[in-house]
């Protein structure tokens, strides 16, 4: 018993490698959200175009993702994480002499952070 289609396998072909191999075995397969199964031949029909069907629309899905994402990048919308840490508080810290492990407990970050940000800093002026 699997609760949905798609869970099954990656793609159609994946589903009906499965589906052969459960068959082998004298293992039908019942989906229980659509009510079908892989009993009889009628039942295998439909699973293969229905997992065919979904396989289409998780890929005009992905497609719409990558265009959407494609739209706000070329508008300038930025993804990911808002930065927590104000570099322009480390830069003078460090020009100043002052060590990482002050620069981190003054910023309330971590020293790793200090100098991976500092490494960050030193490859853009050098490049």
């Amino acid at each position: 018993m699997i609760k949905k289609l798609d869970r099954l396998g990656r793609d159609t072909a994946d589903m009906i490698q499965l589906i052969k191999e459960f068959e082998a075995m004298g293992v039908s397969i019942r989906f229980l959200d659509d009510g079908i199964s892989t009993e009889g031949t009628m039942g295998k029909m439909v699973v293969t175009i229905l997992s065919a069907v979904a396989q289409a629309e998780r890929h005009r899905i992905l497609e719409r993702t990558n265009e959407g994402l494609l739209e706000a990048k070329s508008k300038g919308i930025k993804f990911g994480r808002k930065r927590k840490i104000d570099r322009e508080k480390i830069r003078p810290l460090r020009a100043a002499g002052i060590g990482a492990t002050e620069i981190a407990k003054q910023a309330g970050i971590g020293r790793s952070t200090v100098y991976k940000l500092l490494k960050v800093e030193a490859y853009i002026i050098n490049n």
